[in-house]
């Protein structure tokens, strides 16, 4: 009984520290990363013109649906799955492959009617181009897989870290060479082929795919309904650009896709790594309920420790922020910035349930929020529309913590966490972040005349010392769990 537990302990603490290695690899290689993209691709938008990625969003409609379809829940099937044999990782990179092919030549016929619909020609050769693609996806979704099972997620943050390099290279590039709009399309199709070399070599997964699938339907299953909570989640994220890309010209979607981008780079860049570490913890423990539960509300605490400050510093300091790192010409991204900004705390608690629910083995969970979201918010969308971009961003703060609040009551009980248990993790980190942006808006207020760059370095440093000060008075026992997390205690 003893040797049991003293085992039992053992592998926990061994989670425990893979878990924590896994975080600050691709938490940190992450942050190195994104700092090279950043820098490369402020650059670029500086170069490049409002149109041109009104544009590039237009084509990104297509490619984000044919994405979501493109075998990464089949690659979730083997993180989660406890036993996986040589033959099904044949069978599962045979799959990738010819779903991957299916979808470049689809979108290669499909390419001349998306150009119809927003009524642009260009759209249809940047669609052909972006085929190219889907040519690198199982090289990267299927070593991935193999990495994420062994929770080697140093060899995966080193790729990303490479390729990340290489596309900034492309991109910079491309802009100074004048290629336009074709700078966003050359670079990702750079990145991914960089990414897809690296990923095959570190993961040693280069094998002959099978094309026999027989026994193979659980995984197919598995990985069928997760591509049906993918495509939910298509509908939710592209509703705003598919409907404004009608009405909107070039310059102005170009305007509101540039607002959100520079919004959601906290919730797009890195909590999806963080997610991927999640999944495959979640995975191991799985079968212990409160070990996903405690797990699952410390993860959300610490998130939003560094989520809530990002978001609403951005909402205070929208205008010298916009004007330092887009430049004049963005200057009516300003409003849209500092609304967007307001409805991001909830759109990032929203994709922490995901790996949760699906390490449980209940995708399904997944697929029916994300089909709750196809609804609200293409319907938000559409009102808010007919005022152009401000109204986007004011339906974007309608419609988010309605369907936060139906995503939670759904699957918080899958997870085993009660909602006053999750409010009670995350509310000292909203508590100070609302406290630091009162203090910051004042700041602001009495500031004198100066230059966007000043400014925006005072309001930072007000808002940092503000909501570090808030969280040691007032939140110690967060900062001691950081600092624990840290030390490996």
């Amino acid at each position: 009984m003893g040797n049991g537990a003293a085992t039992a302990n053992h592998e926990s603490e061994s989670l425990r520290d893979q878990v924590r290695k896994a975080v600050i690899w691709r938490s940190g290689t992450q942050i190195l990363g994104q700092m090279i993209a950043w820098c490369s691709t402020f650059v670029v938008i500086r170069l490049l013109d409002p149109a041109d990625y009104g544009l590039f969003a237009m084509t990104q409609v297509v490619l984000v649906l044919f994405n979501m379809l493109n075998g990464y829940g089949l690659a979730s099937s083997l993180i989660q799955q406890d036993e996986i044999g040589h033959r099904q990782m044949r069978q599962l990179f045979g799959m990738l492959i010819l779903l991957n092919l299916a979808l470049a030549l689809v979108q290669v016929i499909a390419a001349p009617l998306a150009a119809a619909y927003y009524r642009q020609p260009m759209i249809a050769d940047l669609l052909r181009v972006q085929a190219l693609l889907y040519v690198t996806t199982p090289f990267i979704a299927f070593p991935f897989a193999l990495l994420s099972r062994r929770m080697d997620f140093r060899s995966q943050a080193q790729v990303n870290l490479a390729s990340a390099v290489t596309g900034a290279v492309a991109a910079l590039g491309g802009a100074y060479a004048g290629f336009g709009v074709w700078t966003l399309i050359v670079a990702p199709i750079i990145l991914f082929t960089t990414r897809a070399v690296g990923m095959t070599v570190a993961a040693k997964s280069l094998m002959w795919p099978s094309f026999d699938f027989r026994g193979a339907g659980s995984m197919a299953r598995y990985g069928g309904l997760m591509a049906a909570g993918q495509f939910f989640w298509f509908v939710q994220s592209q509703a705003d650009v598919f409907i404004a890309g009608r009405s909107f010209d070039p310059h102005h979607l170009g305007i509101y896709t540039t607002s959100l981008f520079l919004t959601q780079i906290f919730v797009s860049k890195f909590v999806p790594a963080l997610n991927e570490v999640a999944f495959s913890a979640y995975s191991r423990i799985q079968r212990d309920a409160d070990a996903v539960a405690t797990a699952f509300a410390r993860s959300a605490r610490i998130i939003m420790v560094a989520a809530m400050p990002f978001y609403l510093g951005m909402a205070v300091t929208a205008e010298p922020l916009v004007l330092v790192v887009l430049g004049e010409k963005w200057a009516e991204a300003v409003p849209i910035v500092r609304l967007l900004a307001c409805a991001m705390p909830f759109m990032t608690m929203l994709i922490l349930f995901a790996p949760a629910s699906d390490a449980m083995g209940r995708p399904g969970i997944s697929a029916r929020n994300g089909a709750t979201g196809a609804v609200v918010l293409p319907v938000a969308f559409l009102a808010g529309v007919h005022w152009g971009a401000t109204g986007l961003a004011v339906a974007w703060i309608a419609a988010y913590p309605l369907y936060l609040l139906i995503a939670a009551r759904r699957t918080l009980p899958v997870i085993g966490l009660r909602a006053r248990a999750l409010a009670g993790a995350v509310t000292p980190p909203i508590v100070a972040a609302l406290t630091m942006a009162l203090i910051v808006a004042g700041v602001d207020s009495m500031l004198p005349a100066v230059g966007p760059v000043l400014r925006l370095a005072t309001l930072v440093a007000a808002g940092a010392a503000t909501y570090g000060a808030w969280l040691l008075l007032f939140a110690r026992d967060t900062v001691t769990e950081l600092v624990d997390l840290l030390r490996r205690r």
